[in-house]
């Protein structure tokens, strides 16, 4: 008979979780003029047995939603009664810009450019730090929520540091149909992360200030696929018949407005384009008298698009990414989008999902 090893409490701003439990705690971060305190809500699952802890992140950036639907869905899944290890949940990182649908923070700073932070520096520095120090140092491994701009989309898609194994295999264990091999960008909590030898995803899909349901459902099940990557919570009892697996882009590239006016898109996120032959928009005058065609100079995948209709010119419209072979990629965007619509296969009651 295996021996299991009992897990230990965790400490989380003072606050002690003790195997077996389940605590909500608000990590304080300061003060606002109004006397008004700033808090942190922090979810904690503490397993009986041991196992790595895992935490999860939404809303870094405040106007982006689907992550903290995500992990509302995610702390329904009856599984994680099961748990092995510690799942830390945190779905709103940036309290102030969430409240104020805002990506920033009221030092007007970018919260995922202000990392490891600093104790005594400005909202945002402490904020970064005190997220570094009480949630991230106290971690395993990590998978951060985000999604595109306001009026810009994301195709459900990882972005990690692919040349790590340990990385590698967590992004694949997800599921989501596109990987790319992102650089780490200086101040981001990946960066940290990554610097403290912490394995950590970039989860993103769908636009900031909506939920996108295709976005959100791809969200839960990566989360849980990867939980049982690291032997968190069970294997599946259903048979996994899927021959998707995810695809690691060779690059990326946006393609921008050619000219300023009235932008029309006629494609949606996940299909191909063949290089200078796939009319993907049109650019116009109001009167319609002057249009101009958008085509992307390579062969790829759309992962990302603009939506606003109302364009300068030199903005960025579509992002592709580009594949050894686009065309399979496109079947697998297929096949997930109608994994991801079988309702037999959720794995949180269907009257979670809000009627939008």
């Amino acid at each position: 008979m295996t021996q299991r090893t009992k897990n230990q409490p965790i400490t989380i701003a003072d606050k002690i979780v003790q195997p077996g439990e389940r605590k909500t705690i608000n990590v304080q971060i300061g003060k606002l003029y109004t006397h008004s305190e700033l808090t942190m809500p922090v979810q904690v699952w503490c397993g009986r047995q041991a196992g790595p802890t895992l935490f999860i992140s939404a809303a870094i950036h405040g106007d982006e939603l689907n992550g903290v639907e995500i992990i509302r869905r995610l702390l329904k899944v009856k599984s994680l009664k099961r748990l092995k290890g510690t799942l830390i949940t945190v779905p709103i990182v940036n309290l102030h810009g969430f409240i104020n649908h805002s990506r920033y923070l009221p030092d007007r700073r970018d919260l995922n450019r202000s990392f490891p932070g600093s104790r005594t520096g400005s909202i945002a520095g402490r904020l970064a730090h005190t997220f570094l120090n009480e949630i991230v140092k106290k971690s395993t491994h990590g998978i951060d929520l985000h999604t595109g701009a306001i009026n810009r989309t994301n195709l459900p898609q990882i972005r990690a540091d692919l040349n790590t194994p340990e990385v590698k295999a967590m992004a694949e264990s997800f599921g989501a149909p596109v990987m790319l091999n992102s650089d780490l960008r200086d101040g981001s909590l990946r960066a940290a992360a990554v610097k403290m030898g912490i394995p950590i995803l970039l989860y993103e899909a769908g636009e900031a200030l909506r939920f996108d349901e295709f976005s959100i459902r791809a969200g839960v099940n990566g989360i849980i696929n990867v939980m049982r990557h690291l032997e968190m919570l069970p294997a599946s009892r259903r048979q996994n018949t899927s021959t998707r697996k995810p695809v690691i882009a060779r690059s990326s590239f946006w393609i921008r407005a050619p000219h300023s006016g009235i932008f029309r898109s006629l494609a949606e996120d996940g299909v191909r384009v063949e290089a200078k032959k796939t009319l993907i928009g049109v650019i116009s005058d109001p009167f319609g008298e002057s249009e101009v065609e958008v085509y992307s100079p390579y062969s790829g995948i759309i992962i990302g698009q603009m939506r606003l209709p109302l364009v300068n010119e030199g903005e960025a419209l579509y992002h592709i990414a580009r594949f050894a072979r686009s065309d399979m990629v496109e079947e697998k965007v297929d096949e997930f989008q109608e994994e991801m619509q079988d309702e037999s296969k959720l794995l949180y009651p269907n009257e979670d999902i809000p009627a939008i």
